[in-house]
């Protein structure tokens, strides 16, 4: 391949990149906008159920959504040796499963306080099923890639797996934000139509980030191909 088709691929490559960042911190930046101003703010020890509750969400999209995300792009955009690449992907990793525990126990203690039946929606469903299956995943990708680190064989046929399971649980954290989104939107009562146009415009953003993070995740295997 020449160096013209090479370098047009690194441009579009670093394009998607660039938007993936930028969609997800809009998005964080809505979620802070629509939490604060809108829904009375986030407290985890809060005497009020709601400030609890929009802990949640926050950590959700903020604590596993986009550092989850951030960790994908990181194991081949940062410009260091593959060793710090794996590390911060497992790091940032470990951070978005610690800050999912947490943005789960706040939608619990919402339930518990408001006297609400737990796990009786698609998104909780879904969200659950999520999170123990990139529990799993972790699990399997510091014990196979980190420690004790199997042989290289094995590592080299497995990699393709983990490489999917991370893709498809992206997509299904996605999933279970934009039902959640539509889940809270049908039991507020909203007064603003500004609130409704955040909330439709958040959910696109997270949406859009989910994509471009995939679409740069293909195209570094694309370009890494050309080179």
């Amino acid at each position: 391949m020449d160096g013209i088709t090479r370098a047009t691929l690194y441009t579009t490559y670093t394009r998607i990149t660039v938007l993936a960042h930028l969609f997800g911190i809009l998005a964080n930046i809505l979620m802070l906008i629509w939490l604060l101003h809108y829904r009375e703010g986030l407290d985890l020890d809060s005497s009020s159920p709601y400030r609890i509750f929009n802990v949640h969400p926050f950590l959700m999209f903020f604590g596993f959504i986009f550092l989850t995300g951030e960790a994908m792009m990181a194991y081949k955009t940062l410009p260091a040796d593959r060793q710090t690449q794996k590390y911060l992907h497992m790091f940032l990793n470990l951070c978005a499963l610690v800050l999912g525990v947490v943005g789960i126990h706040a939608a619990f203690k919402f339930h518990d306080k408001m006297n609400i039946v737990d796990m009786y929606s698609l998104h909780s469903w879904i969200g659950i099923g999520t999170f123990c299956l990139f529990i799993l995943q972790w699990l399997f990708g510091f014990s196979l890639f980190l420690f004790p680190k199997a042989p290289p064989v094995i590592r080299a046929r497995l990699a393709p797996w983990h490489i999917a399971s991370g893709r498809m649980l992206l997509y299904m954290a996605i999933c279970a934000a934009e039902t959640g989104l539509m889940q809270k939107f049908t039991f507020m009562q909203l007064t603003n139509n500004h609130e409704s146009y955040l909330i439709n415009f958040l959910a696109l953003l997270i949406l859009l980030f989910g994509i471009t993070v995939d679409l740069s995740v293909l195209w570094t295997f694309r370009l890494s191909n050309a080179l």
